[in-house]
């Protein structure tokens, strides 16, 4: 095991002008959604500094988000979670039933929150290791192609080596040169397509079979099969592959015997108790009257089995207990049909900041093309660039194409930003066709208002064509 001591990120460190300016590189406008997570976000830091006692008492404010798709709901929680390392989960509350009905309880969203941590988690240890678990991982390689003093060295594990045994070992001076050789030219790649055969630890399956149904027992099974896979001993096989490809398995090996797994896992508890943000989209879905037969049967019962997980309590992963208390949740839907309201009383006390998103303007449209850090014409410029072509956007282009957008989800379902990714498919569908097999001098091309016209402007026209197609 290793005694590494990392330091672990904390949400404290923005305050919520800079949280808010962060998002602003990705996201338009929304600002009082913004300054909504931005707020909840920091309030995690000002608990962190109270008295024990008094942060059990302060409960984070959830949040709901209203408004259509596609104007940056999902994407400003999950953009929040990456600008703070945070586990972060975004869940379909639809996929989950009522406790007694086939499917998923709404428990199984904190197992999966724990697990993405615990990932997160290992991935930083792996960083951490990763120099060791190369040096470790050379040297297995270089002791199956000249072996240690004292091992039976067997020809058959090397293919292609025709180097005599006697005058490896006729001396320790040569006998290390060797061995140094072969390190050198392993880091340098010359060994790269070197056949090799070596024994690689094979991953225990046992097989369990379900023996009742309902929900949450998926995640009984992996726990089942998780246990006696620890229990039985490790099995190994006989593998031959290139020094390239058993470099891979060698130092995944050893990254994971390097890693302290208890300590992950007491981290990665830790970070979803304190850090860890739940989206939960389509909130909207289960709110309403109770309908008494079809798929909406059990619609206010999930609510009911989501209320203790967000007024928290206990729930019990494969890796151990983790309390919801503190955890962020951030629900979302479009509430065209129904309303906050016509959720259950309890929940909508869990939820008491509502902040209602904008539909998205054509000048907003102009912004998500050109002002995003990681914009959609840079996108599909550097896509481009790969091939040897260079394409360059007017702001007269830019203007048409985001006009057009407004008109389409006017005329049509208004699906936001997401509009503006069929669009762009469809104005460069044949640069992108022909771009591998165009010569060098009809690689650059301009789009302006004009060349938009041209390739849209007969499919807009056509009300059916574009009912369809954009």
């Amino acid at each position: 095991m290793s005694d590494i001591n990392i330091q672990f990120p904390e949400d404290g460190d923005l305050t919520p002008r800079q949280i808010v300016s962060e998002l602003d590189k990705y996201i338009i406008g929304q600002k009082d959604a913004k300054k909504c997570v931005a707020i909840a976000l920091r309030n995690r830091s000002r608990r962190k500094k109270l008295d024990p006692e008094l942060q059990e008492e302060i409960a984070p404010k959830n949040i709901i988000m209203i408004g259509p798709t596609g104007v940056g709901k999902t994407e400003i929680a999950r953009r929040l979670s990456r600008l703070v390392n945070a586990p972060f989960i975004k869940v379909e509350i639809t996929k989950y039933t009522e406790v007694g009905y086939v499917g998923r309880d709404v428990e199984s969203m904190i197992r999966d929150l724990t697990s993405i941590s615990v990932n997160m988690v290992k991935k930083e240890y792996g960083a951490m290791v990763e120099e060791k678990a190369l040096k470790n991982a050379h040297e297995k390689i270089v002791d199956i192609i000249i072996p240690k003093k004292g091992f039976e060295f067997d020809e058959r594990q090397i293919s292609g080596f025709h180097a005599e045994r006697e005058s490896i070992f006729e001396s320790d001076t040569l006998y290390e040169q060797m061995r140094a050789q072969y390190m050198e030219d392993l880091k340098s790649g010359k060994l790269d397509d070197l056949e090799i055969e070596y024994e690689s630890e094979a991953p225990n399956v046992i097989p369990v079979m379900s023996i009742m149904g309902g929900s949450g027992f998926e995640d009984i099974d992996m726990q089942i099969q998780s246990m006696l896979g620890d229990l039985m001993p490790k099995k190994s096989r006989r593998k031959k592959s290139t020094v390239k490809d058993a470099l891979r398995i060698f130092i995944s090996e050893e990254t994971e015997k390097l890693i302290d797994m208890e300590k992950v896992t007491i981290e990665a508890i830790r970070r979803v108790e304190d850090m860890g943000i739940v989206f939960i989209d389509e909130i909207d879905k289960i709110a309403g009257a109770e309908s008494k037969t079809g798929p909406d049967v059990s619609r206010q019962g999930v609510q009911r089995d989501l209320l203790p997980i967000v007024e928290g309590t206990t729930v019990n992963t494969k890796y151990g207990p983790v309390k919801t208390n503190h955890i962020l949740f951030i629900a979302a839907g479009a509430f065209n049909i129904s309303k906050p309201s016509d959720l259950i009383p309890e929940l909508q006390g869990r939820f008491p900041i509502r902040v209602e998103l904008s539909s998205l303007t054509e000048e907003d449209f102009r912004k998500i093309l050109t002002v995003p850090k990681n914009s959609l014409t840079l996108q599909y410029k550097e896509l481009l660039k790969t091939e040897g072509v260079n394409i360059e956007f007017t702001d007269d282009g830019i203007a048409e194409i985001a006009k057009i957008a407004q008109i389409l989800n006017e005329e049509h379902e208004n699906i936001g930003a997401r509009r503006l990714h069929t669009i762009m498919e469809k104005l460069l569908e044949d640069i992108l066709f022909d771009a591998p097999d165009l010569d060098d001098a009809h690689k650059n091309f301009v789009i302006n208002a004009e060349f938009v016209r041209a390739k849209l402007g007969p499919t807009i026209k056509n009300k059916d064509l574009s009912r369809y197609i954009l």
